[in-house]
């Protein structure tokens, strides 16, 4: 759940760089000009039958696809150009699902590129949890928003009341989980009267 470290440079609108680790270090955003993460040169290498399947399980990735050279009749290596933190997270995992466990990869920091990235907070229970921020492509932020809230739904236990996880860029809540209290809601029939009724039930 928790995003790997990588080094990002922000260019500010004054002209100065930063250099953040974690998106919980990442400044306001209206004073952000721009957003460089690290790129890697990938070669994945791989018996020819496949091929098909690396180069759709890539372009999921957000892989820019370079050549292909031919070791054998039956073996090559294809190379990409692909963000460092696409591959980090479970790329090989599923390259070696999708080969059956026969391909192999390995990748070298090939530079910085500008992209457009966002912040992608995480509320808990309303209250922003830093450690859980991510800085993703401003196109898969929904479904990123939507697959870590659904993890956390797994993993965080449930209390005394309903606790609320949602995902969020700026203002703009993008996916939401609840997870429902452990008691039932005794006074939600209840109406008028005393205040004191209400507690004698609770």
């Amino acid at each position: 759940v928790t995003p790997p470290s990588e080094l990002y440079k922000i260019i500010m609108h004054d002209g100065s760089l930063l250099d953040i680790a974690t998106a919980a270090f990442m400044p306001d955003p209206t004073h952000i000009k721009e957003i460089q993460e690290p790129w890697v040169v990938l070669e994945v290498v791989t018996p020819l039958a496949y091929l098909g399947s690396i180069m759709e399980l890539a372009r999921a990735f957000r892989a820019e696809y370079r050549d292909t050279e031919y070791l054998s009749q039956d073996h090559l290596v294809v190379s990409y150009h692909v963000p460092l933190a696409e591959i980090v997270t479970n790329f090989y995992d599923r390259l070696k699902s999708v080969s059956s466990g026969y391909a192999s990869m390995n990748y070298a920091l090939h530079g910085y590129r500008a992209g457009n990235l966002v912040k992608l907070d995480v509320l808990v229970a309303g209250e922003k949890m830093e450690a859980l921020s991510h800085i993703v492509p401003r196109a898969s932020a929904k479904e990123r928003g939507h697959r870590i809230v659904s993890r956390l739904k797994e993993l965080v236990p449930r209390q005394l009341f309903a606790v609320s996880l949602q995902a969020a860029v700026g203002g703009t809540i993008l996916a939401r989980e609840d997870i429902s209290a452990m008691r039932k809601d005794v006074t939600g029939e209840l109406y008028g009267g005393d205040v004191t009724r209400k507690k004698k039930l609770l």
